[in-house]
């Protein structure tokens, strides 16, 4: 069965605390935030917005796509995730990804931008861990340290599931070793299915079995009357927010359209593999409530009938 999560933009404080109680009710399985230190838009800090959720729902979990890990010392970046499963009772997801579009962001933070998957890759043991053991020691090449304890662990045991994002062959390599789950954006179902086969093979090089692995996908979603201006608002926005021309790209992978059109695009991403939708709705922030009232009565159930 598949599983839906709504990724929010940025909205004054009181409208994205409205907002997310309102993805809440309206049965969402869980509510995601990206991730930058610094961006093309503003953009809040993510485990610190996922940390106001924490008190103001009860059932939804909350998760990162992606969580520039390479940015943050790995035992800060363990120190405050354990403590966000805990506050919220459980319910962290905590995807992450190595980034790298914007360099800048990378010598705001003094990490070298080529050394960032190395330091991803480190960095995901490094938090695990530290989420297990008491005390924990760690030999690595960014990392070393001995008899160090970070208390209170989390609540999920031994810890959230780590999701892995990305299209790369070193991202998927990454998540077949290393993750719980992948997180892919802007691909096309074909390619989501032969992403997968490579980390099937990723896995199966470290003798590793992928019971429990989360297939999940960004998914860039504009619901409308027609499809033309679906497509137009889709294109508009996201060109914005990647200051790039994202016309050519949204016919191949965009879910755009009426809520026919729509479900019936992630129908074939679900036909590819992919078992967790994680749906940006692609709008103007003040119309974001209504995208995603539309995608919840008008587009899921068509999925899950």
């Amino acid at each position: 069965m598949s599983r839906f999560g709504a990724f929010l933009s940025l909205h004054s404080p009181d409208d994205q605390w409205d907002l997310v109680r309102r993805v809440e009710t309206l049965g969402f399985d869980s509510v995601w935030c990206g991730d930058h230190v610094s961006f093309n838009l503003p953009l809040w800090e993510s485990l610190t917005l996922l940390a106001s959720y924490a008190s103001i729902t009860s059932r939804i979990r909350l998760g990162s796509a992606v969580y520039l890990l390479a940015l943050r010392p790995a035992a800060v970046a363990a120190k405050v995730t354990a403590t966000l499963d805990a506050l919220s009772g459980g319910r962290l997801i905590f995807g992450v990804g190595v980034g790298g579009e914007n360099p800048k962001e990378f010598e705001a933070c003094g990490v070298p931008h080529r050394e960032r998957g190395a330091r991803v890759t480190e960095a995901i043991d490094v938090v695990r861990t530290l989420w297990r053991d008491t005390p924990a020691t760690f030999k690595g090449r960014f990392t070393q340290f001995e008899g160090v304890s970070i208390d209170p662990k989390p609540v999920q045991k031994p810890g959230p599931p780590i999701w892995v994002g990305g299209r790369s062959d070193a991202a998927l390599a990454r998540a077949g070793r290393q993750g719980d789950g992948w997180v892919s954006y802007v691909v096309t179902p074909d390619r989501y299915r032969q992403s997968l086969d490579k980390i099937r093979a990723a896995a199966a090089s470290v003798g590793r079995g992928l019971d429990g692995f989360v297939t999940a996908h960004l998914t860039f979603i504009t619901v409308g009357r027609d499809y033309e201006g679906a497509r137009s608002a889709w294109v508009a926005r996201l060109s914005k927010r990647y200051a790039q021309d994202f016309g050519p790209l949204a016919d191949k992978y965009g879910v755009i359209g009426t809520p026919e059109q729509c479900a019936a695009r992630i129908a074939e991403f679900r036909a590819a593999g992919c078992a967790y939708f994680l749906l940006n709705a692609i709008c103007d922030p003040p119309d974001e409530r209504e995208q995603l009232e539309l995608i919840a009565a008008e587009v899921l159930p068509r999925l899950r009938a």
